[in-house]
């Protein structure tokens, strides 16, 4: 009887018990298509499927599960094995630091559960962050991996979407009571509306919904954390995420009075210079971030064009 790659075996293992290509390429210190690659090799050998796709997720058939069971116990008496006869002379294992750059928290706190889940899964990483809002901003000199706000091209950089925003108006549950009660596209002349940038955003959010409104003054601001601060003291209307805002959402601070959302101008990227790229650590974060952010906003219900 043919015996499978023992590599392939250590890698199915590694995706059985963390449940995610990018969780097991990061332990692995291999990038996910190695690990896709390898599965394959040891479904091939076996002529057996031990995965089934469930929209985004991979679950183990009935198959994957027993030969899970019977794997796991043998890897660790070899990796016990192992560490018996290295244990005189082993060295104190290497810590791999990557050092990420991310925007204020404002705009990405959704993005901190899923770091910290990272850190739990990847005790030999020590991350270290650092802050910027904009690609401009981010220092290379420091940052292995950048999540910024903008639109490529970068030249010189590699990126991937993290997030496809999808704005929708929000504001202080105020506004959904009262003679100045927002209903409809048309009552948002009764307020003013909360930038972050020149108008470009609300512009395109309006001509989508098909208005033109000329309301109150319109205030602008710098900072997305300001926006968002003045629409929950009731100050006026601004724009935002579902993922960005899902707390303030979640907790009754900010309510989505109106079922339209429009796309956002910018999006969220995960960026990195070309030359990092050969880094299995970098892409594996990439990738644990991007198949994380995906997996929650494919549940969310956030308002769709009407």
């Amino acid at each position: 009887m043919a015996f499978p790659p023992l590599n392939s075996i250590k890698v199915f293992e590694s995706v059985a018990r963390l449940g995610n290509l990018a969780a097991a390429a990061v332990e692995l210190h291999v990038t996910a298509g190695a690990v896709s690659q390898q599965l394959k090799t040891l479904q091939g050998a076996l002529a057996v499927e031990l995965f089934e796709k469930r929209g985004r997720q991979l679950v183990l058939t009935d198959a994957g599960r027993v030969f899970h069971q019977r794997i796991a116990h043998a890897l660790t008496d070899i990796g016990d094995a192992v560490a018996v006869l290295q244990a005189p002379a082993q060295a104190m294992p290497g810590v791999i630091e990557l050092t990420l750059s991310l925007p204020p928290l404002e705009g990405i706190a959704w993005l901190t559960p899923a770091l910290f889940h990272f850190m739990e899964q990847n005790l030999g990483v020590k991350l270290k962050v650092i802050s910027a809002s904009y690609f401009n901003q981010v220092d290379w000199r420091k940052a292995d991996i950048a999540v910024v706000y903008g639109t490529p091209p970068w030249s010189g950089f590699w990126w991937r979407l993290l997030h496809g925003i999808r704005l929708a108006p929000v504001c202080s549950a105020q506004y959904l009571r009262g003679p100045r009660a927002i209903r409809s596209v048309a009552d948002l002349a009764r307020h003013r509306l909360l930038h972050e940038d020149n108008g470009a955003q609300w512009g395109q959010w309006l001509a989508e919904a098909g208005a033109t409104l000329g309301g109150l003054s319109d205030v602008y601001f710098e900072d997305f954390g300001l926006v968002l601060q003045a629409a929950r003291e009731g100050f006026g209307v601004a724009l935002s995420d579902e993922l960005v805002s899902v707390r303030d959402l979640e907790e009754g601070r900010l309510v989505a009075p109106l079922a339209i959302s429009s796309a956002a101008v910018h999006n969220y990227y995960c960026v990195c210079a070309e030359s990092q790229r050969a880094r299995p650590e970098v892409m594996g974060l990439i990738e644990w971030l991007a198949s994380t952010v995906q997996s929650r906003a494919s549940s969310s219900d956030w308002a769709q064009d009407q």
